[in-house]
């Protein structure tokens, strides 16, 4: 059966493995603010073709030497950059364990490159681009500008872009009091992830009919 789920995943993103990544920082810019808190959820698929949630991995991140701290932006999600209690690690620390996790993740499933799956990707995957450069990590797993975006996703499939609203569209509960937290963001967006892949799924749309015929004519002959 791991063989099968390997090959699933592998072919249902065209070698693509997919992780769910939600960073929560000190301001807007990847350059210059700091990034603060950051989560991965990885995917696995069973032999029917459902994806679901796999692992996480989490870290409360110590802003990078010269990191600027926008006021408005630790108001809005509530954390203390200098906090002893966070057990925050340096940028190096995490990005290393975040990649070793996610190549293994990757390879176990038999995929060649990993893709972020982000709500409003662009945002997540210029903090995760902009840390790996900062900490000279030369080998990463994640494709540098492919991403797979829940904000569009939603958009299309359920009507709505805000993840809160999307998830409620999709019957998963969500609690506006655990928000802006990164673990709970990540693990409501791989959610909403998976259900709209399911869904697409379970409406007939994969495999795609080319595929079918191609097993097809491969069984024949």
């Amino acid at each position: 059966m791991a063989q099968i789920q390997q090959t699933l995943l592998a072919k249902r993103f065209r070698g693509f493995f997919p992780v769910v990544i939600d960073v929560e920082t000190a301001g807007f810019n990847n350059q210059t603010d700091a990034l603060l808190e950051i989560a991965v959820t990885t995917l696995k698929m069973d032999d029917e073709g459902v994806l679901s949630l796999d692992k996480t991995l989490h870290f409360h991140i110590t802003p990078f030497e010269g990191a600027n701290i926008e006021q408005a932006a630790i108001e809005f999600n509530g954390i203390d950059p200098f906090s002893a209690l966070r057990g925050a690690v340096e940028e190096s620390i995490a990005f290393k364990e975040i990649c070793k996790f996610v190549s293994k993740s990757q390879k176990d499933a038999g995929c060649q490159r990993s893709v972020i799956v982000a709500h409003n990707a662009a945002f997540d995957q210029g903090f995760v681009n902009a840390a790996v450069e900062r900490c000279k990590i030369k080998r990463t797993p994640f494709h540098p500008f492919v991403s797979f975006d829940t904000t569009s996703l939603a958009g299309l499939a359920l009507g709505q872009t805000v993840l809160a609203k999307a998830c409620i569209a999709a019957g998963i509960e969500f609690d506006n009091s655990q928000a802006h937290s990164a673990v709970y963001d990540t693990e409501r967006t791989a959610e909403l992830f998976c259900f709209i892949v399911n869904k697409w799924q379970a409406l007939g749309g994969w495999p795609i009919i080319n595929e079918q015929e191609e097993t097809s004519d491969e069984d024949v002959n």
